[in-house]
């Protein structure tokens, strides 16, 4: 269906906005798949909270102008979507590698951009092997805790040991008393 020159304006203009807050983004080919397939992917793309559009490609490169999304212009040829997410990278890499493993052999990722650099399906792929920002933000604090915990695990280790002395010495004394 043909769309007019304001759909086309409105299009752009939502696709561009979209574009300039999108942390992620990766141009998408599909070819001979079902409708099955498609409905599992948007749902799957919904759920991780991606926006997954097909779109003519001379609209996409239009309203990628002046975003990082500009940078996956040589990828939209043919039959193309954008997969775009807006927080953790790491996090939207995972989803999209997820989504598309289980749609179909016939969708894969032409190319990508994270944070304003430039991937390609395996940069994709080791992107979504790493840890994620709040598994980051994990590791970070258990290194910043662990030398505290240390230190008064040392702090208390002389008490500790002079108490269980102590006591050894009290239960062996009991233990004599009782005996004579």
């Amino acid at each position: 269906m043909a769309m007019n020159k304001s759909d086309k304006e409105v299009t752009i203009k939502g696709l561009h906005e979209k574009m300039s807050k999108a942390t992620f983004a990766a141009a998408v080919s599909f070819s001979k798949i079902d409708a099955d397939t498609t409905i599992e992917l948007r749902r799957a793309f919904r759920k991780a909270k991606i926006d997954y559009k097909v779109v003519k490609n001379t609209l996409a490169t239009l309203a990628a102008k002046g975003t990082s999304v500009e940078k996956l212009t040589p990828h939209f040829k043919g039959p193309v979507a954008v997969a775009m997410g807006y927080d953790d990278v790491v996090a939207n890499a995972k989803s999209v590698t997820e989504a598309l493993k289980k749609a179909s052999e016939f969708v894969k990722i032409k190319g990508a951009v994270a944070e304003g650099s430039v991937l390609d399906a395996k940069g994709v792929e080791a992107l979504s092997k790493m840890p994620g920002l709040q598994e980051s933000r994990s590791m970070l604090l258990g290194m910043l805790l662990q030398p505290a915990t240390r230190i008064a695990q040392i702090i208390n280790a002389p008490g500790s040991s002079l108490a269980r002395v102590l006591q050894a010495h009290v239960d062996k004394t009991g233990e004599g008393q009782k005996a004579a």
